[in-house]
């Protein structure tokens, strides 16, 4: 598997191979898979798709190279950009509860790192499961800081990142993270708030479009509808 990935390596460049494991990390510690097996996977589907539908529809042989081509150009769209705007935004609801219970827990711990374990500890969220895991790094020989650092890299919102950077800081110079990490709270809130606001003012133009597809033509229909008979029966 070692030799084969090595091989495939060499036929993408490897700014393509970074950015893929860059984004394929954002998916949490706990998704196993890497550059090479999402492109293997996307060439084997690809493949398929191609065959399935050269052979086995009418004017495949015209619509097998065009449908390929969008699924193989669609293909991180679908599987990587969408699910990571997905887990940014739910990270980022975890966040508020998390870290106003981190807070509590910080006035009464000892440390940093024993205050971010309780929280973690009996918190089920995905966002508790990332620091569990720094917490993991830790005990297997890295420094608190460098599971840290480690830890932004695996998530995909910069409103968290900038408060792991202020963990971090803390954990290097002392400082009292009590107030920043209030701060940001406060940003998280009000950003959720924007955000929620923002949905809101769109409800209407959905709503419309949603009576033009379905409700219209019933409409229509009813209003039409004797005439129609009328024409049917002659």
């Amino acid at each position: 598997m070692n030799q084969q990935k090595r091989v495939v390596s060499k036929i993408y460049r490897k700014k393509t191979l970074e950015n893929l494991n860059r984004k394929i990390t954002y998916l949490g510690s706990h998704f196993e898979q890497d550059a090479i097996d999402y492109l293997n996977a996307r060439l084997l589907i690809c493949t398929l798709v191609f065959l399935g539908i050269f052979f086995f529809l009418k004017h495949g042989h015209f619509l097998a190279p065009l449908l390929t081509i969008g699924i193989y150009l669609l293909w991180e769209y679908l599987f990587l950009d969408i699910p990571i705007k997905r887990r940014a935004k739910k990270l980022e609801t975890e966040a508020i509860f998390f870290f106003e219970v981190l807070e509590l827990t910080l006035e009464t711990s000892p440390s940093m790192k024993s205050a971010i374990e309780l929280t973690a500890t009996n918190i089920d969220s995905e966002l508790a499961r990332e620091f569990e895991k720094t917490l993991s790094d830790v005990k297997m020989g890295k420094s608190f800081t460098e599971s840290l650092e480690a830890m932004k890299e695996r998530i995909p919102s910069d409103a968290i990142n900038n408060i792991i950077l202020s963990l971090t800081e803390a954990s290097i110079f002392g400082n009292n993270i009590t107030a920043t990490l209030r701060n940001q709270l406060d940003y998280l809130r009000e950003s959720k708030l924007l955000e929620t606001k923002a949905e809101i003012t769109k409800l209407p133009t959905k709503i419309s479009v949603i009576s033009v597809i379905f409700f219209l033509p019933i409409m229509l229909l009813i209003v039409l509808s004797p005439v129609l008979v009328t024409f049917l029966l002659g």
